[in-house]
């Protein structure tokens, strides 16, 4: 129970501003919101605080810069999940509370989601409890409603306690810049510190510890491995490159914004498609964002544990690197601002292996999911399965010159074990809850 006192409290200092739904529902949206609950389980619920925070994140500024996002997602919906079953019956994550006989708990979801908000970003509170007004005005006032909100609260403030020690506050000086060939340093143009350097060390949701599915050390630069993979990302990753198709072009720009936020929005638009119910869909998320967040704690453990330079790096100091097929290019730049961490594995194919692995454990493989970009204003793509958007957004990285195909592969591999292991803790035993 040790890492159970873990889930919710370290975010609890992240300051923010928040935009969202009016105080007071409008007599449609309050139709809405009651069909909801009656119906369809009260599925809406889950679905309106996701986006909430989608737009708080995505807010410049918002997010604490030292604190990753995709561990207020986590922590949101694990609440919110513990507080549903807790009402509706089955297996916890981590806490059931004692509900009394007729509690609501989509008035549970809306308490508990409320609550890690307020306390993950307490300068928010004014417009998150406007939301929380929002959603409980739209329900009967009764025992109903007011034994589901103290559910919620019970719960939330349990995760909250068990997530204060986590060690994502702890921090840290960044490591200094490599010297070696192979080894890290900041790239240009601005040359930015390395970001998130301890989070490797941030105590996982459901992975005993961060270097659980650590990769294989990634090929070593003088093998005919490493001259291959380079010379890939130096042809089509380059700003203006004539081996990279238009399509690529246009994928690379598409999945170019933080990759959580995707398979945050794809979710909604599954558990929208399939009507899914409120107990079904708090489950869909809470698994999908504790795999993305334990995801983005075991790359990042890779990533500094490896600590591999960046193409734009590679390239531009390839006659350095000992290695007889690749040669160096001092003015080469890729098509994308390349992230201030190392390159191996790859975060945006790591995360979108957890996610599409997830969402295919409940969905199947038959979805063809239609996707909208966060970096390109009304642009959609539309893939013939989970799998085949993950793909895309991973390989995008190799034609937007910030990762290449050795990254993609240890990245892929590593997103899929995270997801399975999360999925097979959560199915391994009805009686005990996920985490430990």
């Amino acid at each position: 129970m040790k890492r159970s006192m873990a889930l919710a409290v370290a975010i609890g200092l992240a300051a923010a501003a928040f935009v969202t739904a009016p105080a007071t529902a409008t007599p449609r949206r309050a139709r809405h919101l009651r069909a909801a609950a009656a119906g369809s389980g009260g599925a809406t619920v889950v679905l309106d605080w996701n986006r909430a925070l989608l737009r708080l994140v995505r807010t410049p500024g918002m997010q604490p810069a030292t604190v990753h996002p995709t561990r207020s997602f986590a922590i949101m919906h694990a609440a919110v999940y513990d507080a549903v079953v807790s009402v509706a019956g089955g297996r916890p994550y981590l806490f059931a509370e004692r509900a009394k006989r007729g509690a609501r708990p989509d008035a549970a979801a809306a308490s508990a989601a409320h609550d890690t908000l307020v306390a993950l970003y307490p300068s928010a509170a004014g417009q998150i409890d406007g939301l929380l007004a929002t959603e409980l005005g739209a329900l009967p006032d009764g025992s109903g409603k007011t034994d589901g909100v103290n559910v919620g609260r019970a719960v939330a403030a349990r995760l909250l306690a068990a997530r204060a020690d986590d060690g994502a506050l702890a921090g840290g000086p960044p490591p200094g810049p490599g010297t070696e060939p192979g080894t890290y340093r900041p790239t240009p143009p601005k040359f930015a510190s390395p970001a998130f350097s301890t989070w490797g060390q941030v105590r996982p949701f459901v992975l005993t510890d961060g270097a659980q599915f650590r990769p294989a050390p990634p090929p070593t630069l003088t093998s005919p491995a490493y001259a291959k993979a380079l010379a890939e990302v130096r042809a089509k990753g380059r700003d203006t490159a004539p081996g990279r198709t238009a399509d690529e072009t246009a994928a690379a720009q598409f999945w170019s914004a933080p990759i959580w936020n995707y398979w945050n929005e794809i979710a909604q638009g599954a558990s929208t498609r399939h009507r899914a119910g409120l107990v079904s869909t708090a489950r869909l998320f809470a698994a999908l964002n504790l795999s993305i967040a334990d995801d983005v704690i075991a790359f990042y453990d890779a990533k500094y544990h490896y600590a591999l330079w960046r193409p734009v790096t590679a390239i531009r100091e390839a006659d350095g690197d000992g290695n007889p097929d690749t040669a160096g290019d001092a003015n080469w730049t890729p098509l994308s601002p390349t992230p201030a961490d190392p390159s191996y594995p790859g975060a945006h194919s790591a995360v979108s292996a957890t996610a599409a692995t997830v969402l295919s454990s409940f969905f199947g493989n038959r979805d063809r999911p239609t996707v909208t970009s966060e970096a390109v204003p009304g642009a959609t793509r539309t893939f013939r399965s989970y799998r085949a958007a993950a793909t895309e957004a991973g390989l995008s990285r190799i034609d937007a010159g910030v990762h290449t195909r050795s990254d993609h592969n240890a990245g892929t591999r590593l997103g899929r074990q995270v997801a399975a292991y999360v999925l097979r803790q959560w199915r391994s035993s009805s009686a005990k809850p996920i985490g430990p």
